[in-house]
């Protein structure tokens, strides 16, 4: 395993976030982590994907065409 262990402080600062709400994370089982003894570890591809995972992507409309052609 390659992939680096973040501390909760490191996931708080790289979503923007207290601390508080990566623990929720982790205490609601929302996101993968590792115990270390007493501490608490998220690895960097489990962080990256749950924020894929909970990106919204904007909808693209199409512009419907009026069948009366354009407003004066």
């Amino acid at each position: 395993m390659t992939d680096r262990l973040l501390s909760v402080p490191e996931v708080a600062e790289r979503l923007g976030t207290t601390e508080r709400f990566p623990r929720r994370l982790v205490a609601e089982r929302r996101v993968a982590f590792v115990k270390v003894g007493r501490h608490v570890r998220i690895p960097e591809s489990e962080l990256a994907a749950f924020i894929d995972a909970n990106t919204v992507r904007p909808v693209r409309r199409r512009r419907r065409r009026s069948p009366y052609g354009r407003a004066a």
